[in-house]
């Protein structure tokens, strides 16, 4: 079959699976093609092999088991090729005008004769750049598309496999496909495992047994293990791959003798979470045996001038915490909500201030860094500002050979914080640094691998401070109130409906009545009780991302409502318009932007081929095809809402997430609502959360490399 692209009716940006209707010379009507080509685009001509079937509900189709797209050739397949956003810098109206100019020879023109296209309105030295430079990478994406076409390698994982590898991608891939699932971003192992079969990698081979090893483990790490027992990790891997076990055991004997997993005492690591582990308990150890940078003879008075600074009191446990960390060259402060952790900051850096000590406040989040800024007055930074990202790398400017200038550090929510970013963080201070570790230990975990926090706390390596009297508006705050009451694993205590209240439980099972009566919250009750703004300041949060009460769905539906109407660029299943609250879902070191940041859209440039995003200030621009590292962030997950705090928090939580409800999950939640907090769901759901404390042990072992230390 032949013709050319008309619409694309429905894409898979995982699959490359894609229903589009085309028109072919043989045919009056459009007729429907279905296979894999995640290179198709409305405009482009085609060459398809398959067979025609009728479907139940969709009627005659053609399945396709090859589709290869070529360049169009007529001046309306050109024009719409070229409109399809594909080439940055063109959009609608430029497109229109070059086809206009230069008819059936635009596409030689771009490609071999840029400087006719200053004869365009519209079109100046830059632009004429842009899009040659856009051209020539779009043709060399073009060609690992039409390489790796029934994979379901997209365009925008395409882009990146050209700029990470460069003209020479082609030959790296058939050298060592896997080196895709550790270097592309949204490819991973099962897709390189594909391509690895098509270019002759036999289902045997050392180099794949060696690949499917350090997947099982990394997948083993995103659900926070920083080891696994060997006896775990061989049946996994032989499962995976489908392989004898014996010849699983050749290839892992092959990985550690490359370094590339360590084994340590039948324990099997990745090798950058082992050395971040070993990494951290030897900075830690180093930091402790360093001299404090200040002396202060008599802590009371200075606790004392802080009290009479900042116009309070403290409580004894709060006095108790201030001394222990003055006199610690490195200490723990913990505590739930309310009881007065932000206080203690405050107090310790200007205690410090008052010293002439160079004072830095850090968090591992932009949202918790300004929080931190905000209650304190002080200048406060992300962790991966702090270390300054180095462009094009994973690494950071500071380290041990460039550490950091200040003499003292004050880390918020470091049960935030992975064992990877604790490591450099911690092999980036000067001997003399000294610092105090600030956190929820009840909270959940990191995201990336590692259980930090609480293996500080467990080790008895280090002085630890737990705040346990609360403070925040007194017994005013139901949310406060609550959070502590799911803590310690007791039923929600509602006030009487005629009461005025921050926190509010509403009873729906069934998915349908729980989007209603979120939408009821954001649409109107909230904005007209509270003033509240729905676009910015109230989150919803779930357990899960995919179903009906997932936060994927969640959005789709909660954009309609609060940033409706026509326009925007449609990319990877996603609609983004001006004003779309959007999240960064990775880290981008080129960008300076990271995994859980949220931004605000602020402009879709059609001709360019960009979306512009305000992450609190900074504005940051998106190619179309870089869409995929953005989500909508009307909802979110509750683990990737970690670290921020909000005017309003809308909890959905029902059975459907039964296998997620935990204590601490739900804990967590509460505990990001700063004026309000509305649980929509069933009280079983919230009954089985409460009482379920067990959560997933992780496996790490850096408690126990601090332990020894705690014991001598």
């Amino acid at each position: 079959l032949e013709g050319t692209i008309e619409t694309i009716v429905y894409r898979s940006e995982e699959t490359g699976f894609t229903v589009c209707s085309v028109k072919t010379p043989r045919r009056r009507d459009a007729c429907t093609l279905v296979g894999t080509c995640p290179a198709a685009w409305p405009g482009q001509e085609f060459r398809a092999e398959g067979h025609w079937a009728r479907h139940p509900q969709h009627g005659l189709q053609f399945t396709a088991s090859r589709i290869v797209c070529v360049e169009p050739c007529s001046e309306e397949g050109i024009r719409r090729y070229l409109a399809s956003g594909l080439i940055r810098g063109i959009g609608d109206v430029l497109a229109e005008r070059l086809v206009a100019k230069f008819g059936r020879d635009t596409l030689r023109v771009i490609d071999r004769e840029s400087a006719l296209l200053l004869q365009v309105e519209g079109v100046g030295p830059k632009r004429r750049e842009q899009i040659k430079l856009a051209w020539q990478e779009q043709k060399a994406v073009q060609e690992i598309m039409l390489f790796l076409h029934t994979h379901g390698v997209g365009n925008a994982q395409a882009a990146r496999i050209h700029r990470q590898y460069g003209d020479g991608a082609i030959a790296i891939i058939k050298e060592n496909p896997y080196r895709l699932a550790g270097d592309i971003w949204g490819i991973g192992f099962k897709t390189a495992d594909k391509i690895a079969g098509s270019v002759g990698v036999p289902r045997d081979s050392l180099l794949r047994a060696r690949a499917g090893i350090a997947y099982t483990l990394q997948c083993f790490s995103e659900e926070g293990h920083c080891h696994v027992p060997r006896a775990e990790l061989e049946p996994a891997a032989a499962s995976l791959l489908d392989m004898p076990v014996e010849r699983v055991r050749e290839g892992l004997a092959l990985e550690v003798d490359a370094r590339g997993v360590i084994e340590d005492e039948l324990r099997i690591y990745l090798a950058p979470l082992y050395y971040a582990e070993i990494g951290v308990a030897n900075s830690l150890r180093r930091l402790r045996a360093a001299a404090l940078p200040f002396a202060i003879a008599e802590p009371g008075r200075a606790i004392e001038w802080a009290e009479g600074r900042m116009r309070i009191r403290f409580s004894p446990g709060q006095a108790a915490a201030l001394q222990t960390a003055l006199q610690s060259k490195v200490s723990i402060i913990t505590g739930g909500p309310g009881v007065g952790k932000t206080t203690i900051i405050r107090a310790l850096a200007d205690i410090l201030g008052a010293k002439r000590l160079d004072v830095c406040l850090a968090a591992p989040t932009g949202r918790a860094a300004k929080r931190m800024q905000e209650a304190t007055g002080r200048p406060a930074m992300t962790l991966h500002r702090l270390l300054k990202s180095r462009p094009n790398t994973r690494e950071f400017e500071h380290g041990p050979s460039n550490p950091l200038p200040a003499d003292a550090y004050i880390l918020d929510e470091v049960s935030m914080i992975d064992v990877v970013l604790m490591n450099a963080f911690l092999r980036a201070l000067p001997d003399r640094a000294w610092l105090v570790l600030v956190g929820d230990a009840d909270q959940l975990p990191s995201v990336g691998p590692g259980n930090v926090m609480r293996d500080l706390l467990d080790s008895g390596a280090i002085p630890v401070s737990t705040l346990d009297v609360i403070f925040r508006q007194g017994d005013r705050s139901w949310i406060v109130h609550n959070a502590h009451r799911i803590n310690r694993g007791e039923p929600l205590d509602l006030p009487p409906r005629s009461e005025a209240s921050d926190f509010y439980f509403i009873e729906a099972s069934e998915p349908d009545d729980v989007i209603r009566r979120v939408l009821a919250l954001i649409r109107e009750r909230i904005p007209s009780r509270f003033g509240i703004d729905p676009k910015s300041d109230i989150q919803v949060l779930t357990p899960m991302r995919r179903n009906q009460l997932g936060s994927e769905n969640l959005n789709l539906v909660l954009q309609e409502a609060v940033n409706p109407g026509a326009g925007g660029v449609s990319r990877f299943g996603r609609v983004y318009r001006g004003g779309d609250r959007v999240m960064q879902l990775r880290n981008n070191y080129d960008k300076d932007v990271f995994n859980g940041d949220i931004g605000f859209v602020r402009s879709v440039d059609e001709a360019d081929g960009t979306v512009r995003v305000d992450f609190d200030g900074r504005l940051v621009d998106y190619d179309f095809v870089e869409l995929d590292e953005l989500s909508l962030a009307y909802a979110c997950s509750i683990h990737k809402s970690q670290g921020s705090e909000h005017a309003a928090v809308i909890i959905v939580m029902t059975t459907q997430h039964y296998k997620l409800l935990q204590r601490n999950l739900l804990y967590t939640a509460v505990t990001r609502g700063r004026r309000l907090v509305c649980l929509v769901g069933s009280s079983k759901a919230v009954h089985i959360a409460i009482r379920n404390k067990d959560a997933a042990r992780r496996q790490t072992g850096l408690r126990e490399r601090l332990a020894l230390d705690g014991r001598q």
